[in-house]
């Protein structure tokens, strides 16, 4: 291969949205990267001067329709917001608060009054606000907030009120210093009845930066990472909001009091509501992703330079990356890596041909985006934190001075796990969604375990294809269901039915214990399931490295340079053939693995390491990250010591 593959691989990964991404690349220049060693204070202020100073062509306000200041493209927002988080986590937080979710929130649950008065100066940053849905006491079970807002037909405004302490808004992102307005979630009341959450645009400071008279803003306090984010708690004490600042496209106050909805049911409507912000949690699985890659590199890189140990035969010491365990690590790291990049940007895709044109999305589609956001956003979170840490590891003590940035990504990533949803409850929201089309297809609870099961009703109703159905079909239908020693462990249908394989065995039996548990706990339903969680979570792991994996085969197709797509093929191989062994315990138990085939599995992954291991250096640099942006001593250093020895 030529010395021009980092390139062409850059080009692959890239996608639709190439051009943004290389804006981004040649407009963020050194004064937005990240400074170690700050203070709070210091790195509150450098964020809150550069997050103004984004250019334009960078994209983080793309998603607004033109006539705004935007471009009409969610899907390149979410991409911008991605690259920003390869140069400041901080700067990507505190852009993502202000344009992905207080902009973000004004435009898809309020109406055309409020898009004309508040977009141009949300968009332009003349307005910095907040998004004030979680509260002290309620994080994850948004349903059940307890910040209420009750309307008085005499004045025409909603008396907004925190109740007690639990109920104050908590953790809330650009609400200690420089928020001036908040969406804020609190329970909608109309005389006697309740019509759930509602949100509702808020000032919460005026011009000189005092809080509103009935606001109390206090610092939520020191944090592990993301200084640069100044996050703050928020009550009211009967703050009167106007009638016309409900945020009303899916429920409308009339002066009188008359309240009225599209979608009479409360529960759908929340649901609905809360469907239109999903591109709040594609953009954190983005870029935790986007943070990997940075270590990775870092990691890699050092590893190429840094020698350790000689061998009996020689007095040169060894490079880390010549170890196997090394590449173990690393590599490995690198093909997932790769899997989640294929699979971020047939997600995004998908997301935004959905939404273009700003129309309503069909139900089930958008109950299928969802699923996906919320299932990527978990696996892609929590393998940022393990891969961060693994790279931390393995850059040794260099790999903890601030300085070499991995602390940094380490301490700013671990919030993502749980930001934006929890990953369990969003792995369990997966799992219900796979329970929920398994009835959808074959009957209520109690017939569950009485339908007459067919694989590909299965097939069709459950496990649907999210990428490239046609060429995962024909390379799945070509191998044999079961798969057997014949089989290659290359051959990329027999990783696809391994992987489909064990996502429908998962959720039947998931479906068989739920079916036990209602004929023997009928009278207790949270018992049904709560005693079936780790079967619902792992069936919903199941289900994401599933389409990850289809994503990657997908993405690899699209490559249309054969030495690229020869290679991409290889890292597609080891992403598959790690994931099986790492689960091998799994396969073996149900029989779909021999004893002789689960070493084989190990083998081939050693194989392909070694294979790989030329193109180490290649792969990473295939991610496009300007030196610049990694910011890392350990680099430089490594960099001048080796020119030193020629």
């Amino acid at each position: 291969m030529t010395d021009d593959l980092p390139n062409r691989l850059r080009e692959v990964l890239d996608g639709r949205w190439a051009s943004l991404r290389q804006s981004a690349r040649d407009k963020l220049d050194d004064r937005f990267v990240t400074v170690p060693g700050e203070t709070g204070p210091q790195a509150r202020e450098r964020i809150s001067r550069l997050v103004r100073q984004i250019p334009a062509e960078v994209g983080v306000a793309t998603g607004f329709p033109a006539e705004f200041g935007g471009a009409g493209d969610p899907g390149g927002s979410m991409v911008a917001t991605e690259m920003l988080a390869q140069v400041d986590l901080s700067l990507m937080v505190k852009a993502g608060v202000q344009w992905g979710l207080f902009g973000g929130a004004v435009f898809s649950l309020g109406t055309r009054r409020h898009h004309e008065a508040w977009l141009p100066r949300i968009i332009s940053g003349d307005v910095l606000g907040c998004f004030a849905m979680t509260e002290t006491g309620h994080g994850s079970d948004v349903q059940r907030l307890r910040t209420t807002a009750v309307y008085d037909p005499g004045t025409e405004s909603f008396d907004l009120h925190t109740p007690y302490e639990a109920a104050r808004k908590d953790y809330i992102g650009n609400a200690a210093r420089d928020g001036r307005m908040a969406v804020v979630f609190a329970q909608l009341i109309v005389g006697e009845r309740r019509h759930g959450v509602h949100a509702f645009l808020v000032p919460i400071r005026d011009d000189a930066g005092a809080p509103a008279p009935g606001v109390t803003i206090g610092d939520a306090g020191a944090k592990a990472g993301l200084l640069g984010v100044d996050n703050g708690r928020i009550s009211f004490d009967h703050v009167r909001v106007p009638r016309d600042m409900l945020l009303d496209r899916y429920g409308q106050v009339a002066p009188d009091g008359t309240y009225t909805s599209s979608i009479d049911n409360d529960t759908r409507r929340f649901f609905t509501m809360l469907g239109t912000l999903v591109r709040g949690r594609v953009s954190v699985g983005g870029s935790a992703s986007a943070a990997a890659k940075s270590a990775l590199t870092i990691a890699v890189r050092y590893g190429e330079t840094r020698r350790q140990f000689t061998a009996p035969d020689s007095d040169q010491e060894i490079v880390l990356n010549d170890y196997l365990a090394h590449r173990r690590k690393l590599l490995t790291a690198v093909a997932r890596s790769y899997a989640y990049t294929f699979a971020q940007e047939f997600l995004v895709r998908d997301l935004s041909d959905a939404l273009a044109g700003g129309g309503e999305v069909e139900d089930r589609r958008q109950r299928e985006l969802e699923s996906r956001a919320a299932g990527l956003k978990a696996m892609q979170t929590q393998n940022a934190t393990r891969t961060i840490q693994m790279c931390r590891e393995a850059c040794g003590g260099a790999g903890y001075l601030a300085e070499n940035r991995l602390p940094g990504l380490k301490a700013d990533t671990d919030v993502f796990t749980t930001f934006e949803g929890d990953n369990t409850v969003l792995l369990q929201l997966v799992g219900k969604g796979l329970l929920t089309g398994y009835r959808d297809a074959f009957g209520s609870l109690d017939g569950w375990g009485k339908a007459a099961f067919a694989a590909e009703q299965v097939r069709e109703m459950v496990l649907e294809r999210t990428a490239a159905r046609t060429l995962i079909t024909r390379l799945v239908d070509a191998v044999p269901k079961r798969g057997d020693a014949s089989v290659g462990l290359t051959e990329r249908g027999w990783h696809l039915s391994m992987f489909e394989d064990r996502e429908k065995h998962l959720l039947e039996g998931a479906v068989r214990r739920l079916r036990r548990g209602a004929e023997t706990k009928r009278d207790r339903p949270f018992d049904i399931f709560n005693d079936v969680q780790d079967h619902v979570l792992e069936a919903a792991q199941a289900h994401v490295h599933r389409i990850v994996l289809e994503a990657f085969t997908a993405g690899v197709e699209e490559a249309t340079d054969p030495e690229t797509k020869a290679l991409l093929n290889k890292v597609c191989d080891l992403y598959a053939l790690s994931t099986i062994e790492a689960d091998k315990g799994w396969f073996l138990e149900h029989e779909r693995l021999t004893p002789a085939r689960a070493k084989a599995v190990t083998g081939a992954v050693n194989d392909l390491l070694t294979e790989l291991r030329p193109r180490m250096a290649a792969l990473v640099d295939g991610f496009g990250i300007p030196d610049a942006w990694l910011h890392a001593a350990i680099l430089r250093e490594e960099g001048d010591r080796q020119s030193s020895m020629m």
